[in-house]
């Protein structure tokens, strides 16, 4: 039943290749200034990937009544929440170059959840506490959000050189004024740094019900709190010193990395490469 169950994961990679070959072939046919926003069809194709993706977490992580975590898997879902918030925004705003980075992302993190299937298998007590359910969900919403900020970023900092060197690709072409995506992107890390706020709190509650102390020191609270730091020191120097363009998007960057080391980093290292010493 486990490998059948990681089979599941092979779906939507292929459906997010096959979007993403869709959505380059649809626009490579017309010039740059015809290409519309992401119609109707496109918006219910990609739902139907998350669907499948969202279906391959859920029986990865809750198999026959357990629940099993690794790095591969929180990578998996912060990269599936993250596209979920890519397809409110489009909505609202047109991200068309980003769909160059978050379909990809979408194959890449369903690929490692197939090759590395997750192993640590939680404890009934920790599965079963209300707080640490409220804790899981609370941080991956946040590791989900700082990932999409960290992709903006990113976009953003390609976007800056190509118009500094005056020649922009065709894949960013369509991509809102640099003034909205930073407004966007500190929309992001103002929501992310709030939930992460709220994962350090809970997690606090969650250690004290279980351990009998409020603080437990190890790597993944360690880079928790500097990446909250960061992002702290970054918000607070946006307000008062109106902090933007190259200063902004390296702060969110070491803020993001930061947090991805806080867990997945950890995971990895005890999962892939100390594997044989265990």
């Amino acid at each position: 039943m486990w490998p059948i169950l990681l089979h599941l994961h092979l779906i939507p990679a292929v459906l997010y290749a096959v979007l993403g070959l869709y959505f380059w072939r649809a626009r490579s046919t017309v010039s740059s200034e015809l290409i519309p926003g992401m119609v109707r069809i496109e918006r219910v194709l990609l739902v139907f990937a998350l669907l499948a993706h969202g279906f391959a977490l859920f029986e990865a992580i809750f198999p026959g009544g357990e629940m099993r975590f690794g790095f591969s898997i929180a990578l998996s879902l912060a990269v599936w929440m993250a596209i979920c918030f890519y397809w409110v925004e489009t909505l609202y705003n047109r991200l068309d170059g980003l769909r160059g980075i978050v379909l990809p992302a979408g194959v890449l993190a369903c690929v490692l959840a197939f090759f590395f299937p997750a192993t640590n298998t939680l404890s009934d007590s920790s599965v079963a506490s209300p707080v640490f359910r409220i804790h899981f969900i609370i941080a991956m919403l946040a590791y989900s959000v700082f990932m999409l900020a960290a992709l903006h970023a990113m976009l953003m900092a390609v976007a800056t050189k190509q118009l500094h060197n005056g020649r922009f690709s065709r894949a960013l072409a369509n991509l809102p004024p640099l003034l909205t995506m930073e407004a966007l992107l500190f929309r992001l890390i103002g929501i992310a740094f709030v939930l992460l706020t709220l994962t350090l709190l809970t997690g606090i509650v969650f250690t004290e019900t279980l351990f009998g102390t409020a603080f437990r020191f190890n790597h993944k609270s360690f880079f928790a709190t500097i990446s909250w730091f960061l992002f702290g020191i970054l918000l607070i120097g946006r307000h008062f010193r109106g902090w933007r363009g190259r200063v902004a998007l390296r702060w969110t960057l070491a803020g993001f990395i930061t947090l991805m080391l806080a867990y997945i980093g950890s995971r990895f290292v005890i999962e892939v490469l100390l594997v044989d010493k265990a």
